[in-house]
């Protein structure tokens, strides 16, 4: 549990998303009602477009395991989604000799898993050089030595949040369609929640069909403040939801912006933009701005950290959707490329599925 402490950062600890149970609230017998037939209204676009998120919410209220069973399951769910990638590694080194068609086969395994060409050379170079240094003979000590040379390349990414730095802290959420925006803020906000944080949030995405709707809806079942304005200009919410902040004492600020390739330079623009007012709204604000990537874009999602980096200055990144159809090898190259840190990794829709990045067990679910 997190210390609460006057004036004093905190740091959200591996063990931030562990939760406690809580006896249910007691809720009367419904009570039995005849409707009588009725013609069903169609339902219009921007409730047909927000409807898939009262199916996330009400999985997000669903009640967490116990902590320890939600660890195990947490790894073995890990490991499950990154086992397409981990099959193909470990399968090289059974009965392998240390050959060149050893390392042959290995830089492919590692570009076909989406470490790109910089990350794999680098890991390709430093198991030679340690295999010769270490004199190693056996195909499982060659294994062991890629596994510490991997850890050691993506320990540099687990970096936790820090809470408490700033009243309010005020976190700027960015990426493109389709990475999990809203899902991840939602889950975000749950385990501020629980962790005696309130939260506030600006529904500044503007241009998705509903989008407002959709982070409204989540709010309104949660109990967590959501500012917008109707058909307003997404710098102005952001500047109004960190002077509500202020005004409330609310500890964290989470801006939603709208989804956008970083081909989009005018989009790009718009973010920037962003940015500026809402250092208008606090000084030095925004404090945390991370990316929402989903961890099946394979190397786009570099492509997407260098461009929003150099727009905006990233602080985290958040990968989604590790959920077997992903390869993993993406923190490799962004850890040699372009380290920004990665805070949460996420591998399915419920709470529990998005954890703080932890570099040892992620290269146990690659390399077990």
């Amino acid at each position: 549990m997190l210390a609460e402490t006057a004036n004093q950062p905190q740091s959200l600890p591996y063990s931030m998303f562990s939760f406690f149970k809580k006896k249910p609230k007691e809720e009367p017998a419904p009570v039995p009602v005849s409707i009588p037939p009725v013609s069903t209204p169609v339902p219009t676009a921007q409730q047909q477009a927000a409807k898939p998120l009262l199916e996330e919410v009400a999985a997000l209220a669903t009640e967490p395991a116990a902590p320890a069973e939600q660890k195990r399951s947490w790894l073995g769910r890990l490991k499950a989604g990154l086992s397409k990638t981990s099959s193909t590694l470990t399968t090289l080194f059974i009965g392998a000799r240390i050959d060149d068609d050893l390392y042959e086969e290995l830089e492919s395994a590692l570009l076909v898993s989406d470490a790109g060409v910089e990350a794999t050379q680098y890991l390709l170079d430093a198991l030679k050089k340690k295999v010769k240094d270490e004199k190693l003979t056996e195909a499982e000590q060659v294994k062991i030595a890629l596994k510490a040379l991997l850890l050691d390349l993506l320990t540099p990414l687990q970096k936790p949040l820090e809470l408490g730095r700033h009243q309010p802290l005020v976190t700027m959420i960015t990426g493109v369609n389709g990475a999990g925006k809203t899902t991840t803020i939602g889950k975000l906000a749950k385990h501020l929640q629980t962790h005696k944080q309130s939260v506030v949030l600006a529904a500044g995405d503007t241009f998705r069909a509903a989008a407002r709707e959709q982070l409204t809806i989540w709010g309104e079942r949660n109990n967590v403040t959501v500012i917008a304005q109707e058909s307003g200009d997404p710098a102005a919410v952001a500047f109004d939801a960190v002077a509500s902040a202020i005004a409330r004492g609310t500890d964290v600020v989470m801006v939603d912006t709208a989804g956008r390739l970083p081909t989009q330079l005018h989009l790009m623009e718009e973010l920037k933009k962003i940015k500026r007012v809402i250092g208008k709204g606090m000084e030095g604000a925004p404090h945390e701005v991370l990316l929402i990537i989903d961890g099946n874009t394979g190397q786009n999602a570099l492509t997407q950290v260098k461009a929003f980096d150099d727009a905006l200055g990233l602080t985290g990144l958040v990968i989604t959707k590790l959920d077997g159809t992903a390869k993993g090898g993406v923190l490799a190259a962004i850890a040699k490329t372009r380290p920004v840190p990665v805070y949460f990794i996420g591998i399915g829709e419920q709470i529990e599925d998005l954890q703080p990045f932890n570099a040892q067990e992620f290269v146990d679910a690659l390399l077990n």
